[in-house]
């Protein structure tokens, strides 16, 4: 019998895989969450996915308010409300406003483990259990082919809405376009497309005929915004351009002018000096020639 040799190769595992991650797996029986792959496995931010496993873990009643999040996570603001927004468009967050019993309307956040308004895949229906009675069954008619509609017929609809925005921005009033394209100087924030910009123009046109300064508006449009925007900042500006401001006070006319006062005269006869147009005799002296 041939002795076993030390030197010879180990037999590969056909299941294990030669490359990629290889998982140690631990089975759990408490303090762990489920998640679904599609969130796990969304593509993406990162900031995304793992917001949405914190929030999957904690429990009710927990807060996940955007400073909550920040005091746990290392992201800044911008990041963890990006992460919120992305996951409130994708369906796993709601919020609702629900009036409590003391009369009072608050804002009540939901965290669906599935997107909301999705549907749950439905197993197939089971088979009954027994012998299959033999049918002869008619073949199923072949579905009815719907018309195709020609490429280009609907390439026009399609590119039918996107002209419309660049129509309205160049019959907009070429300052206020430039007052609201600065306003992104400012505030970084305030970055508006095409459609909000043609949207909001005549807004900012008004204020413009009402006398404001493109820096005036850019004050009254940039001073105390909110550290956090709940919409988009189209609607918090138009908000605000909202309220016309009153037109300019009318220019005051220059008040009339003084008269000027009457040179110093000297009387010819007791030499009083008196005010008169020209040199004549004082009061006292007219009234002794006329005497």
């Amino acid at each position: 019998m041939a002795e076993p040799q030390s030197n010879a190769p180990v037999r590969a595992d056909a299941g294990a895989p030669t490359s990629g991650v290889t998982h140690v797996r631990t089975r759990l029986t408490a303090e762990f969450t489920v998640i679904a792959n599609a969130l796990a496995q969304r593509r993406g931010s990162a900031v995304t996915i793992g917001v949405a496993a914190y929030i999957l873990s904690l429990p009710d009643g927990a807060p996940v308010s955007i400073t909550a999040l920040c005091a746990h996570f290392t992201e800044g603001e911008i990041l963890i409300s990006r992460a919120l927004r992305e996951l409130e468009a994708a369906g796993y967050l709601e919020r609702r406003r629900v009036r409590g019993p003391d009369g009072q309307v608050r804002t009540r956040t939901f965290f669906h483990d599935v997107p909301h308004g999705r549907r749950r895949p439905t197993p197939p229906p089971t088979r009954p259990v027994g012998p299959r009675k033999p049918a002869v069954e008619p073949a199923p008619e072949p579905p009815p082919v719907a018309p195709v509609a020609p490429v280009a017929s609907v390439a026009r609809e399609e590119g039918h809405a996107a002209p419309e925005a660049s129509h309205r921005l160049d019959d907009a009033d070429p300052q206020a376009v430039a007052v609201l394209a600065s306003l992104r100087i400012v505030d970084r924030r305030l970055i508006l497309s095409r459609r909000e910009v043609a949207e909001l123009a005549p807004a900012v046109a008004a204020w413009l005929a009402r006398g404001l300064g493109p820096e005036e508006i850019t004050g009254l449009l940039t001073d105390g915004l909110p550290a956090h925007f709940l919409a988009r900042p189209a609607r918090v500006l138009a908000h605000r351009l909202r309220e016309v401001p009153l037109p300019p006070p009318p220019a005051q006319s220059p008040p009339p002018a003084r008269p000027s006062a009457l040179p110093w005269q000297t009387c010819d006869g007791c030499e009083r000096a008196f005010r008169a147009p020209e040199p004549t005799s004082c009061r006292d002296c007219r009234g002794r020639e006329a005497a």
